[in-house]
């Protein structure tokens, strides 16, 4: 009962909103020539059926399988179908509710309480408004739908923190970090090249990457390892784990089975060269000088699990001068870091991709993610600590990305 529950709540209110957004598709084909009616409402009814059957598929589906690619961008195509529509209903609630305003001052006028015009006919839906909201929609849609493109656009991030206790062999470090690689979404294994490769040109000191290696299971890492290993720096290449590396989000046949997949990806860090740090710290040394670089587990503040253990992490660091957290999750910052160790100088994380979707110009930077996170895409303060968000090299779910592109970062300590 419970597998069909969710489901079934998705599947109603999709018709809900099929049915109304269909009243105004309806009124608009209405004022189309007649031999054009029908092709116009046919080219409303196949997707919409479409969207209800995917939507079923998919969540009922054995997550066991996977997704593979093609569903991926089909289930994509059709969930940016329906956030359209719902964008136009928007318009049409406007529109409805100003037809209701209208309706209920009539009544209380000189006429009685109907919906009409002087002249007997009954308050129309405005055209305007339905032609409004069918083109905002058709945005949104087509937004989403050319964002396919932008999945393997990498975007170099250049940021410089200073920090006045910075011992003086480590100004100018130069960190090059990424998260959120998903390789089980990933297939294009030339374009994800060229997102390493650009990296390497950036010549960084260090590399770190903070989880999500993997969408559920190890294996998916198969024909991305030896990409990824090409990943090399003076000082070495640090990690940590994600939500998704636990194999959280796939039925296992057992709790060996999962607990194996585990260590099979622990140890596809290693045989890339990368040093999964799991709630432990490192020094690092350089010119004889030394800071703590400490890795934890992941922990979220949103309802995800908490494995990471800090305490475990940051114990044997405190006479280090600087100090740096690797956490996939930034909600751990708020919940923990700042409250309970204000000596943690820098916190790397990445988790939120930035929702792969919205709007980043000079001065002016939205994402629906942000009334999830507070702290979702780039560099936050608080006193004497920062915090940085990647917004992640790869993608989940949806297969593109809409005015957040995937991110390298290189972060220069000052």
């Amino acid at each position: 009962m419970n597998r069909w529950l969710l489901p079934s709540i998705l599947l109603i209110l999709v018709l809900l909103v099929d049915l109304y957004v269909f009243q105004a598709w309806r009124k608009v084909a209405s004022t189309l020539p007649l031999r054009w009616r029908n092709p116009f409402l046919l080219a409303y009814s196949l997707p919409a059926v479409g969207l209800a059957i995917l939507l079923l598929t998919v969540l009922l589906g054995a997550p066991a399988q996977g997704i593979s690619p093609l569903r991926s961008h089909a289930f994509a195509l059709f969930v940016g179908l329906f956030l359209a529509k719902l964008l136009a209903a928007l318009f049409f609630l406007t529109d409805d509710l100003r037809r209701a305003i209208t309706w209920l001052f009539a009544g209380l006028g000189n006429t009685p309480a109907v919906a009409t015009h002087e002249n007997g006919t009954t308050i129309p839906r405005s055209l305007f408004l339905s032609w409004l909201g069918f083109a905002s929609g058709g945005l949104l849609f087509g937004s989403m739908a050319l964002g396919f493109r932008n999945k393997y656009r990498y975007r170099t991030e250049h940021i410089k923190v200073e920090f006045p206790h910075l011992p003086e062999a480590f100004r100018g470090l130069r960190i090059g970090h990424i998260s959120d690689i998903h390789s089980g979404s990933l297939t294009d294994p030339m374009a994800v090249s060229r997102g390493v490769q650009r990296m390497l040109d950036e010549s960084p000191d260090i590399i770190l990457f903070t989880g999500d290696l993997v969408n559920d299971h190890a294996g998916e890492m198969d024909g991305y390892h030896d990409l990824f290993a090409q990943l090399k720096a003076p000082m070495g290449v640090y990690s940590c784990l994600g939500n998704h590396d636990y194999g959280d989000y796939r039925r296992w046949p057992s709790h060996k089975a999962k607990a194996e997949n585990l260590e099979r990806l622990k140890a596809t860090h290693a045989s890339m060269g990368w040093r999964l740090l799991m709630n432990e710290h490192v020094t690092l040394e350089r010119n004889g000088e030394r800071i703590a670089l400490l890795g934890i587990e992941n922990w979220g503040a949103k309802g995800f699990t908490k494995y990471g253990r800090l305490a475990d992490a940051y114990r044997g660091t405190e006479e280090f001068p600087f100090r740096i957290l690797l956490s996939h999750d930034p909600s751990h910052w708020e919940a923990q870091v700042l409250t309970e160790y204000p000596d943690i100088d820098l916190m790397l994380s990445g988790h939120t991709h930035g929702m792969q979707f919205g709007i980043e110009i000079p001065g002016f930077r939205w994402s629906p993610v942000q009334y999830v996170y507070r702290q979702w895409a780039g560099l936050y303060r608080r006193g004497r600590q920062f915090l940085y968000v990647n917004r992640g090299f790869g993608f989940l779910g949806y297969p593109g990305r809409v005015g957040i592109l995937p991110e390298i970062t290189i972060i220069e300590l000052a």
